[in-house]
């Protein structure tokens, strides 16, 4: 699969990925790539994030690609069941927070419990050792329940423009080989 021939879909999470971040500029640098708008990006309704990802995937003409950060990675999660069937080829799922953790902000838990269904696509999922909202261990585990493909990412903080990703070209070529195999 190559970006040409699909529409990526990015979804941001939690303040909607700022213009440093690595999303935003892939939004800009890959042409047939679009951005999950939601409506309140601060103050997050699973309901609403959900529909919106379902909206984004169910308008796209070709194949699509989901792209997730953060708490979008989440909302993936939540929305995927209710995917139409064969649009999603598969999901670049990036820094999962975990949400039932009980010292993240309370308005997180609104997404709890993580889904812990297979993903009807292909995944991977790429986690840092030392990301605040996430233990490695728990996101091994999530992957392992979405049949998603693990990634190790080494002590990177949260993969955002705050820990050093702005551009991220490592991720950007890691989403090439994955889509070489969908």
């Amino acid at each position: 699969m190559r970006t040409a021939e699909s529409d990526i879909i990015i979804v941001p999470g939690l303040g909607g990925s700022g213009p440093d971040h690595w999303q935003t500029r892939w939004q800009l640098k890959l042409s047939t790539a679009r951005r999950v708008e939601q409506e309140d990006w601060d103050r997050p309704d699973p309901a609403s994030w959900s529909e919106r990802i379902v909206e984004a995937v169910a308008a796209s003409r070709r194949p699509a690609l989901i792209v997730a950060h953060s708490l979008g990675v989440v909302a993936v999660a939540h929305a995927a069941p209710a995917f139409p069937e064969g649009i999603v080829r598969g999901a670049f799922l990036v820094a999962m927070p975990d949400v039932e953790r009980p010292d993240l902000p309370a308005h997180l838990h609104a997404f709890s419990p993580i889904p812990r269904d297979p993903l009807p696509f292909p995944s991977l999922l790429v986690a840092s050792r030392n990301d605040p909202y996430a233990d490695y261990a728990r996101a091994e585990d999530l992957s392992y329940s979405w049949g998603a493909a693990l990634v190790d990412a080494g002590e990177v903080g949260h993969l955002n423009a705050e820990s050093g990703f702005g551009p991220w070209p490592e991720g950007l070529m890691r989403l090439a080989g994955f889509m070489r195999h969908l």
